[in-house]
């Protein structure tokens, strides 16, 4: 069985448009041009792709499963795209940053406006992403620049790597702010916010409790420190998170405080190893080290 591309990439579009329009005029061809290229996938692979609800195409898991092979595909694809634009317009050069969620909210797009200041012609292309993924995109070559958690997936990078502390946030106004720091006794059967079981500060979280002899409570799970900060701002418990995220950001329903015993979190600044930086992303790779620095615990 020989899939086309122009097949693969429809389903990609649809899964991120949500509708065969959406997707039609994502990839400049007819709404029946997008419908035949589903058709014939779904005939080669002797898969259903899509069900209908309300109007909008929910994706089979058969379909999600697709997305996943494809996507760096179709993104790599664009990425040439993209820098063959460049070339024909004489651009400057493109920044390439991917990043890990909570860093993306919090000081990144500021370093990166400074950067692009005087920099009127270079165009950037920046993503927001999980960790594994991000590894991937620069093993690849999709982004010349990575910022991701550890641990590292492969040996194929150059490491700069970051640690630093998390801290607590808790509800404005809970009786907990008036402690300068927070230890598992005073959060002794507090509900908390946690990241799903399988990520690091849960696990480093549930260790410290168990071994401190008090009560770990998770009451609320999900996938972002963005996230947890928001159920936080909510009521409904307090969350362990790193100090990216809640930057700036204190007093708008909820405080942070620091934790003891220190549970640290560990990050890294990655570059393929397999190819040279641009001469733009060597310059933004000195600063954001230079601006990563004053987080560093190491």
């Amino acid at each position: 069985m020989q899939l086309r591309f122009r097949q693969l990439q429809a389903l990609h579009a649809i899964i991120q448009t949500g509708t065969v329009t959406g997707a039609a005029n994502f990839l400049g061809i007819s709404q029946p041009g997008i419908s035949n290229l589903l058709n014939q996938l779904e005939r080669q692979t002797k898969f259903k792709l899509f069900e209908r609800e309300k109007g909008r195409l929910i994706a089979t898991p058969e379909a999600l499963i697709l997305y996943q092979e494809i996507d760096t595909v179709v993104r790599g694809i664009d990425h040439v795209t993209q820098s063959v634009i460049d070339l024909q317009n004489k651009k400057a050069g493109q920044l390439q940053v991917a990043s890990q969620h909570s860093l993306s909210f919090g000081p990144l797009p500021g370093m990166i406006a400074r950067f692009a200041q005087d920099r009127p012609e270079m165009s950037i292309a920046f993503q927001a992403q999980y960790s594994t993924k991000i590894q991937e995109w620069v093993m690849s070559g999709l982004f010349e620049i990575g910022l991701c958690e550890l641990p590292l997936l492969y040996d194929a990078f150059d490491v700069h790597p970051i640690t630093v502390n998390t801290v607590i946030a808790v509800p404005e106004g809970d009786p907990l702010t008036k402690h300068e720091i927070l230890t598992p006794e005073l959060l002794d059967d507090v509900p908390f916010v946690v990241m799903g079981p399988e990520h690091i500060t849960h696990r480093k979280l549930r260790e410290t409790f168990l071994a401190s002899g008090f009560g770990f409570r998770p009451r609320v799970h999900s996938h972002l420190f963005r996230n947890l900060v928001s159920f936080v701002t909510e009521g409904l418990g307090v969350a362990l998170v790193d100090p990216f995220v809640v930057e700036g950001e204190q007093g708008d329903g909820f405080v942070v405080r620091p934790f003891e015993p220190t549970i640290p979190l560990e990050l890294a600044i990655i570059t393929s190893r397999a190819r040279p930086l641009s001469s733009i992303g060597q310059e933004f790779l000195e600063i954001l080290k230079t601006e990563l620095a004053p987080y560093h615990e190491g």
